[in-house]
């Protein structure tokens, strides 16, 4: 076994979540515990919506009545609202939200902000919008985006979720495909010493009627602040009670058709991120826990209910987590289980953000989003004596699928075991299992998304699987076993790209490049550094004309930061005199990456 950076004393043992279960259940191991989690399904769930104190205004009458793989029926005969549950139990003094603003920061208790999302709930019923209509937030994750997300929620609505990031065009894009009655924005973003614009965006998305928050530009007609939606003083939301398949959010993730994939998650799916985070990151009741994200990717929605359910803080920054300015709000506010992506940890690594910062409130980290660095986070682990529990799934799981524990020693840049409650499978190119190859999930489990609202969910997860022992479904990671009996991801299958801790199309950075003065047509591909650590975007172009590589990369790069996503770079850009293709014509990106490997 590999060098572990990390292993567990008698008294992290003692304290995890992990370690009660178990007692419980009368389980002495992990792999024990995780078998039954997968042998006994409905056992398993049961346990899980016993412990997070899950409500229902009618019980069901089992937990998994049908155990189709396509089409699972959880909870069958329920009425539920996910949000009553986020309160039910809750210390109305408790910390909630820790938010820093402004320069300063503030606590919002459970009790508070019950209160709040009471108030906008109501301004959801007077603006005339009716249970199962759609609304779209587009904004930052502060205060106001997490109190309007549960808010909406708690009246029977649903989130469309837009990352902050997008272009106009992107914007328009996810709000075509959703038709939301209306959009919750904000006036600007100040990050990094510079005002972006949030509103103009929305506005040249040509969205539906906003609710601003801030107090800045002037308003299109029909649009209303964030004081003049609300209702103040309308008290703690009755949370409207629905079946447990309705849906709840709207989240993308991205197509190899350069289309994104709109995937519904329900009042079901908050439940798994909730057991991820009791089991996997080890969250107790009382922790703070923070996670640079945004409520436009699967974290953002993540965050708030793996917190409030099981009883802890989350913890906001109005400004770039790679800043010193983050890092010493971390060590102000006590947080206890710290989320991160690479890129934040690298860009600590390397400008000192971490110098002399306190850390040692923070009991476990964990890390999402792509390949991290085992270098970089064998430093990460060793500064804040932690372990860092890496974490990988999709926004269509609503959780992780593979993961680790704070019960195990933890070695950089690898996972232990799959998730509880989930099972993999590792094919090679001819659908026999191995140690390096394509993942398959075994289904059913809580979280796993059931349909596509534009596009069909059996053709992307379940057409053409290979046979095996059990049903599978497609998930396109490629992940390697260890000797050791660890694993370590190895990228995409597919065609999508992981950039920065966003999924991405190569059609969709195609579609955006190819447009570039002086490009007749381009391929965008991923490629690993040496050493590991976040996927490099490397465009292949067949020039029309003469052409400078360097010229064009700083045309692409300007063209993707305005049409597409500013956090996405080009670090590179290869002539070509044309793309390989196949019989079909279609573009064969695994040879141009094996040309990168080879060099």
């Amino acid at each position: 076994m590999a060098n572990p950076a990390w292993t567990p004393d008698d008294d992290v043992i003692a304290r995890a979540n992990l370690t009660a279960l178990m007692r419980r259940r009368g389980i002495s191991d992990l792999p024990s515990l995780h078998r039954w989690s997968t042998d006994h399904r409905p056992e398993f769930w049961g346990a899980v919506i016993d412990e997070l104190g899950i409500v229902f205004d009618r019980t069901p009458e089992t937990i998994l009545g049908s155990d189709d793989p396509e089409h699972p029926d959880w909870l069958p005969g329920a009425r539920m609202n996910i949000v009553a549950s986020v309160f039910a139990a809750a210390d109305p003094g408790a910390p909630a939200v820790v938010h820093h603003r402004g320069g300063r920061t503030e606590t919002v208790t459970y009790g508070e902000l019950e209160r709040l999302v009471g108030d906008f709930a109501a301004g959801f019923s007077a603006a005339g919008w009716s249970p199962g209509d759609r609304v779209a937030i587009a904004m930052e994750m502060n205060l106001e985006s997490v109190v309007a997300y549960l808010g909406i929620v708690a009246a029977g609505g649903v989130v469309v979720s837009i990352a902050d990031s997008f272009a106009p065009d992107e914007i328009r894009t996810r709000l075509d495909i959703t038709r939301p009655v209306g959009i919750v924005t904000q006036d600007v973003i100040h990050r990094a010493g510079r005002t972006l614009p949030m509103y103009q965006k929305i506005l040249d998305a040509d969205a539906p009627t906003a609710v601003v928050v801030g107090d800045g530009a002037e308003r299109r007609v029909g649009d209303r602040s964030w004081d003049a939606f609300c209702v103040t003083g309308a008290g703690a939301p009755v949370p409207l009670t629905v079946h447990p398949g309705a849906h709840t959010n709207i989240l993308f993730s991205s197509g190899t058709t350069g289309i994104p994939k709109a995937i519904p998650w329900t009042h079901t799916t908050p439940i798994k991120a909730a057991m991820d985070g009791r089991y996997h990151q080890d969250i107790h009741p009382g922790d703070v826990v923070a996670w640079p994200t945004n409520l436009g990717w699967m974290m953002g929605p993540w965050l708030i209910y793996a917190s409030l359910l099981n009883g802890a803080a989350f913890a906001l920054y109005d400004d770039a987590p790679t800043t010193r300015g983050f890092c010493e709000f971390v060590a102000e506010v006590g947080v206890t289980m710290l989320g991160v992506v690479p890129s934040i940890v690298t860009t600590w690594r390397t400008n000192g953000a971490l110098d002399g910062v306190d850390l040692s409130a923070v009991r476990v980290l964990s890390s999402t989003g792509e390949a991290s660095n085992p270098d970089d986070y064998r430093w990460l682990m060793e500064r804040a004596g932690a372990p860092v529990i890496e974490y990988c799934g999709g926004t269509e799981i609503g959780g992780a699928y593979i993961s680790a524990t704070v019960l195990e020693p933890a070695v950089p840049s690898t996972f232990t075991m799959p998730t509880l409650g989930l099972d993999i499978r590792i094919l090679d190119e001819d659908g026999r299992p191995a140690d390096e190859g394509e993942v398959f999930l075994v289904p059913p489990s809580i979280g796993m998304s059931t349909e596509l609202l534009n596009g069909d969910h059996h053709r992307v997860y379940f057409a053409g699987v290979p046979a095996a022992d059990v049903p599978l479904r497609r998930h396109g990671d490629r992940m390697r076993r260890l000797p050791d009996g660890r694993y370590r991801a190895e990228g995409r299958i597919d065609d999508t790209m992981n950039l920065g801790g966003i999924k991405v199309s190569s059609a969709e950075i195609e579609r955006v490049v190819s447009t570039v003065d002086g490009v007749a047509e381009a391929a965008a591909v991923a490629v690993a550094p040496e050493g590991g650590g976040p996927d490099q975007l490397v465009v292949f172009a067949v020039p029309d004309g003469e052409a400078d590589p360097d010229v064009l990369r700083e045309r692409m790069q300007q063209a993707i930061r305005r049409d597409l996503n500013p956090l996405f770079k080009v670090a590179a850009v290869h002539l070509i005199d044309a793309l390989p293709r196949t019989a079909s014509h279609k573009v064969m990106r695994r040879v141009l990456r094996d040309r990168l490997s080879s060099r």
